[in-house]
């Protein structure tokens, strides 16, 4: 641990992008603290696990207690399809932590956010000063917790929000895991309409980057994250068929009903998607990164394609492990049940 090390705390930090944030943090020699629901197999030793509910006040009081900066990654993601626990936890839980980091004389605090907040927005590039227009349940709680930090900061808490576009890695599955196993197994995939939506990924360790600078610069800010180097839809899946090599190809749907169709299976449940997958695969959405990068002095890495293809050889790499884990987060398990999708590759 290097000399004059700060407490970190991390909330997700056993999830999949709160394991890359504590990865990073003790390779900079940081003192570490998680506070998650469950255990993972990858914390070091040294890193200190509170085991809880951050909808819990004296457990996250606890957690928050003797922290320089707390990195605020929990949330209900869209793929769990749960709408009370979108508002309990991503509303309600970052209440509860931003009122004890408050209490705590917390020196800064990050929350991660999501691009979601936008809906389908009306014109991209969308910047921090674009209004927000969620359009389903967890995009519309993720900006009552937007809400909440910039109540807090106006009561004296550093606090600063980082949005990221949709993010890839190695490691990060959830709703990808459906087209890596497309892939190889040499299934074509969709896109709707021509796939010419421009759609902007983010690599979880470009996004750690970002928040680990924004958690270093004082004062309450909001910045976007994504990739610089990105395209279309197809553009990104035709790099990743090229890749795989196993005769898979993009082909496309009609566009508006297959969207209403998808609308109506994920209310029903007949698909493993989240209103907010139904809603966006088919649209455009970027970030313009002006003022992260001006501001942090933070450059991404990775472009679209080479986090896909990064993405699909560690699921090939790791598909048994991932097949079988059910105790995994939702980014990072397999998607048993696929419903109705199981039919598409025939349609393609």
């Amino acid at each position: 641990m290097s000399e004059g090390a700060k407490t970190w705390l991390v909330t997700g930090g056993s999830g999949y992008f709160g394991s890359v944030l504590v990865r990073l943090l003790r390779e900079r020699g940081e003192r570490v603290r998680v506070l998650d629901l469950s255990e993972s197999d990858e914390r070091p030793p040294e890193v200190e696990l509170i085991q809880g509910d951050v909808r819990d006040p004296a457990l996250v009081a606890r957690a928050v207690e003797g922290a320089d900066v707390v990195l605020h990654n929990v949330a209900q993601v869209p793929l769990a399809k749960d709408r009370h626990q979108f508002w309990s936890v991503n509303q309600g839980g970052t209440e509860t932590l931003l009122a004890a980091a408050k209490q705590a004389g917390v020196g800064k605090l990050v929350y991660t956010s999501s691009s979601a907040i936008y809906g389908a927005p009306a014109r991209n590039p969308v910047d921090e000063e674009t209004p927000p227009t969620p359009a389903e349940d967890y995009g519309r709680a993720k900006l009552e917790g937007e809400r909440a930090c910039r109540r807090y900061a106006e009561q004296g808490l550093d606090v600063s929000i980082v949005r990221p576009r949709t993010i890839l890695g190695h490691g990060r599955l959830g709703i990808f895991q459906i087209l890596f196993e497309w892939v190889r197994r040499g299934k074509n995939l969709p896109v709707l309409g021509r796939g010419d939506n421009r759609y902007q990924f983010v690599h979880s360790d470009d996004l750690a980057d970002a928040i680990l600078r924004a958690a270093e610069r004082p004062g309450a800010r909001s910045y976007n994250v994504g990739a610089a180097e990105f395209g279309t839809m197809r553009e990104t899946l035709e790099a990743l068929c090229r890749h795989a090599g196993t005769g898979s190809r993009v082909r496309s749907l009609p566009q508006r009903p297959v969207e209403l169709g998808a609308r109506l299976a994920t209310r029903l449940g007949l698909v493993p998607l989240g209103p907010y997958h139904a809603l966006m695969y088919g649209r455009s959405l970027w970030f313009d990164l002006s003022r992260t990068s001006e501001e942090l002095g933070w450059e991404p890495r990775w472009s679209n394609a080479e986090m896909i293809v990064q993405s699909y050889e560690w699921y090939l790499a790791n598909r048994e492990a991932v097949l079988s884990g059910a105790g995994a987060s939702h980014h990072t398990r397999g998607i048993a049940r696929l419903g109705l999708l199981k039919v598409l590759p025939w349609l393609l």
